[in-house]
């Protein structure tokens, strides 16, 4: 408010001086009259004149009498002998000496105020791109400070993850009463680190821990701590454990960490002497703040394998917590916790919709009840059903429905013959999820059809089998268009990188051949961002490169085999259920019951 009120008088001022300068213009114009030197010299023939004031440019004659308005007669000098002619004629004159200093110091101070104000703005514009946030704030931490009461978040708002909250309780216990858990001598552990693929409630559940204990939150990213000039990191690094020492009993949390806590020397080319030194500094500040004090630091990451050692050696990091994608008891809690906002329909069963999405995480569950809602909403109906979580995960996981993409008639047989190769070969085979529905309406960027199978259980483990009948189901549409059509076609894409990367694990990473040795050639991927790959030296010899290519080549082939001899078998279940596709697009588990019961296992 105060600084609205200074804004506001600025402005009146610069007003009234502006009024001001018009109306002495405004004034000076109806005055004063300039005119040329001979008509000056005329009127003071003429006798007009009765004062004369003379500058060093100007010669100014006051008119004896105003005419239309006219007080004043302005004119240039022009001739040094000018006092003797005016001395013939009687009239009074003076000499003026103008002052310029005010002119002259103007001249050279207006310039540079310009020069100054164009650099101060470029400079802080910079400045504030580059997070510094001005020249005296570059050492300051720009957390964001919250308190229990804007968190509003608590341990009822996470669900799926009992065995994190069950750690985290010891936390919040400790900063309600610090002094129950000095009785034996035990401590907190200074740092607990939050591990876990995105959005499986991290961040939720470091929030969840203020909301709990009623403390200041201190929120930051990593990356926040990293500037362009060598020396910022730390000092906010400081900045951030002094602000919080002066608010304990707190919790301090960087998201992100491994923005911050990379291995040193491992930041590739270029410097990396300012991320070395805020590191550097977050280190000894873990070693040297007590956590008697009140103190505790969460961090989260999703890249665990890419941090310092240093950070997670015992009295830094003591813990680490995995908040892993919830199984279906955990999916179900998750959705308990968001219909609460949405009108659910009668009948609807909350595991249902757990069954039909595994591996989602809390983040992707949230998502999916509003997209329900927003489909429920657009059929104008009252309470979401389970029909609208059913197209919800299908929008989710295979993309947007086009229904105006048309194709032709071939294209529409290739495409259901296709789908219905995946279904026949996934019923065919023991241990294969249970297809949920075939559709040849394309969805997404690419996809010209689909299958959905839902799985009956969550699944940590696969055997050699089962994943040889996982390819044989994904090259199940490619056999059906060679069965039938007796060409290939580019839409098993997909399915073919799919199996290709299935295999060359089993080969590289599970040692399931056994001419290769229980032999690991290729290193674990990020475990928590599935499809980032990281490009690896190889580390075996053009010998064994061909024997692992030779492999890979003979999973597939084999499984394609399969895949190939089921269709065989089932030709005639093959053209019965792709003629019904072709007629429906759409064909639901409950109209998928005939097919099954028709197709012989392999």
């Amino acid at each position: 408010m105060e600084k609205r009120t200074q804004f506001n008088l600025a402005y009146l001022i610069f007003a009234l001086l502006a009024i001001a300068f018009v109306q002495q213009w405004w004034h000076q114009a109806q005055t004063v009259e300039v005119v040329p030197y001979s008509e000056f010299e005329k009127l003071l023939a003429e006798g007009r004149i009765e004062e004369v004031v003379i500058t060093d440019q100007r010669i100014t004659g006051k008119l004896k009498a105003p005419e239309g308005g006219k007080q004043v007669a302005v004119a240039n000098i022009v001739a040094p002998e000018l006092a003797e002619r005016l001395s013939k004629y009687g009239v009074k004159y003076t000499r003026a000496y103008e002052s310029t200093f005010l002119r002259d110091l103007l001249s050279w101070i207006v310039p540079a105020l310009v020069f100054f104000g164009v650099w101060y703005f470029l400079a802080r514009r910079m400045a504030g791109q580059q997070g510094l946030g001005g020249f005296m704030s570059i050492g300051k931490s720009r957390a964001k400070v919250y308190v229990e009461k804007t968190t509003g978040v608590s341990f009822a708002d996470v669900a799926g993850v009992d065995e994190a909250k069950a750690e985290l309780q010891e936390v919040v216990e400790f900063l309600k009463t610090p002094q129950k858990y000095g009785r034996l001598g035990a401590r907190v552990p200074k740092g607990i680190l939050l591990v876990g693929p995105p959005g499986t409630g991290k961040t939720l559940l470091a929030r969840a821990v203020a909301g709990e204990a009623g403390v200041a939150f201190f929120s930051i990213s990593g990356a926040e701590f990293v500037e362009m000039f060598v020396g910022v990191g730390a000092a906010r690094v400081r900045d951030l454990f002094e602000q919080a020492r002066q608010k304990a009993p707190a919790i301090i949390f960087i998201d992100e960490l491994d923005a911050l806590g990379r291995a040193r020397g491992s930041f590739g080319l270029g410097g990396h002497d300012e991320k070395e030194q805020t590191l550097n500094q977050l280190l000894s500040e873990l070693d040297g703040f007590d956590p008697s004090t009140g103190l505790v630091l969460l961090a989260a990451t999703n890249r665990p394998e890419i941090l310092d050692p240093a950070l997670l050696r015992a009295g830094r990091f003591d813990r680490q917590v995995l908040v892993d994608r919830p199984d279906k008891r955990g999916r179900v809690q998750i959705l308990q916790v968001h219909i609460k906002k949405i009108q659910l329909a009668a009948g609807v069963e909350l595991e249902q919709v757990a069954g039909l999405t595994p591996g989602f995480s809390g983040a992707e569950l949230a998502n999916l009840v509003n997209e329900a809602a927003l489909l429920g909403t657009r059929r104008g109906a009252d309470a979401v059903t389970l029909e609208d979580f059913t197209l919800a995960v299908e929008r989710i996981v295979a993309g947007l429905e086009k229904k105006n993409r048309v194709l032709n008639e071939k294209e529409r047989r290739v495409v259901a013959y296709h789908e219905m190769g995946h279904a026949l070969v996934a019923m065919s085979l023991p241990g294969s999820d249970p297809v949920h529905k075939i559709s040849i309406i394309p969805r997404g960027v690419g996809a010209l059809g689909y299958t959905i199978q839902r799985p009956t259980e969550d699944r940590f483990l696969m055997t050699r089998e089962e994943l040889e009948n996982k390819m044989a189901v994904l090259l199940g549409g490619r056999a059906a268009e060679e069965t039938v059509f007796g060409h290939l076609s580019t839409g098993a894409a997909d399915d073919l990188a799919k199996v290709t990367g299935i295999a060359r694990s089993m080969v590289m990473r599970y040692g399931m051949v056994k001419a290769l040795g229980h032999v690991a050639y290729e290193e674990e991927r990020s475990p928590y961002l599935a499809g980032v790959q990281v490009q690896q030296p190889r580390e075996f010899s053009e010998e064994t490169a061909r024997e692992i290519d030779v492999a890979v080549r003979e999973f597939v082939n084999s499984a394609y085999e399969k895949a190939l001899a089921i269709l065989g078998r089932e030709r005639e279940t093959l053209e019965r259920g792709a003629k019904k596709l072709l007629e429906k697009e759409t064909l639901a588990e409950a109209e998928l019951v005939e097919l099954r019961a028709a197709v012989r296992p392999a």
